[in-house]
């Protein structure tokens, strides 16, 4: 049974710190050239096809700014 996921990120309290990055292991999300209203660059999908909802990424950040959605395929 494979799993697909995707992720929805609290953009404008992602302080951009990267550790959800370096965990994540699909290399799916990636930080933002673009910043969020406070100067941060924020979090997003950036290989949305490999997302397998693990919820590494939300496990380790450390603001609690993702969420994790998984579907059965």
């Amino acid at each position: 049974m494979a799993l697909r996921g995707a992720i929805v990120v609290d953009t404008e309290k992602c302080k951009g710190c990267g550790v959800c990055v370096v965990n994540c292991p699909t290399q799916t999300i990636a930080l933002s050239k673009e910043v969020n209203s406070k100067g941060y660059n924020f979090l997003y999908m950036e290989n949305p096809e490999s997302c397998t909802g693990c919820t590494n990424c939300a496990t380790v950040c450390p603001d609690a700014v993702i969420t994790v959605y998984r579907v059965k395929i």
